[in-house]
């Protein structure tokens, strides 16, 4: 095994993208180039989100945002370590940013609202659900690439993967309150349906980052 980790790779290298987005930055203003603004972003989301057609609209405005994939990770936080980070919560809307540890799978859930996904680095594989009695049979997939945008309608079921062997960034936008009671996941073996668990979803995303950190290169 190497005498440094994966995970020291991982932030040594998000590191050193960081530095260079930061020089670029300083070094580009005064052509014009400008730093993202996550504030008007999601003031611009918040004001899309109270018009008739919700989500497209929502969309419009999240399409634009990845569409500025290199600039996002200086605003936002370069991806450093897999997580679920809040950027605006209310009854009404919830926009996060999703750190995707590498090779980490989520498990297939539902959100009870629609939904809207933005990739701005790295891959995100979804897998569409459908019930089937008890259960649940998959009944179609997308896989997201930088500066894909992804809706789900309100009663989707999903499940993610992150594909690739680094972090993956994504803004993640829902018609209501994200972290709301209510909601259900299914069982990676059995596929019977369980009430959702916040916490250990959030444990699993620890847990790919440490289960990646182990493997030997």
């Amino acid at each position: 095994m190497s005498p440094i980790s994966r995970r020291a790779l991982i932030v040594g290298a998000a590191g050193a993208v960081a530095a260079q987005r930061s020089f670029a930055q300083t070094n580009g203003r005064s052509s014009g180039r400008t730093r993202f603004d996550v504030d008007r972003f999601v003031d611009d989301v918040k004001q899309a989100a109270t018009g008739p057609d919700r989500q497209a609209a929502v969309e419009d405005v999240l399409r634009r945002a990845v569409a500025q994939s290199k600039r996002l990770p200086a605003a936002l936080g370069e991806p450093m370590q897999a997580g679920i980070h809040t950027l605006h919560r209310d009854g009404d809307l919830t926009i996060l940013n999703v750190v995707w540890a590498p090779l980490m799978i989520l498990l297939p859930h539902n959100h009870t609202m629609w939904a809207s996904i933005g990739i701005y680095t790295g891959r995100e594989d979804n897998i569409l659900w459908e019930r089937r009695g008890n259960s649940i049979a998959a009944s179609r997939a997308a896989s997201l690439s930088e500066r894909d945008v992804f809706g789900l309608d309100a009663d989707a079921i999903h499940s993610v993967t992150n594909p690739i062997g680094r972090l993956t960034g994504a803004i993640h936008i829902y018609g209501g309150d994200f972290f709301a009671p209510g909601r259900s996941e299914w069982d990676a073996e059995s596929l019977r349906e369980r009430s959702w668990d916040l916490e250990a979803a959030r444990d699993t995303f620890t847990k790919a980052v440490d289960r990646f950190d182990a493997v030997p290169d």
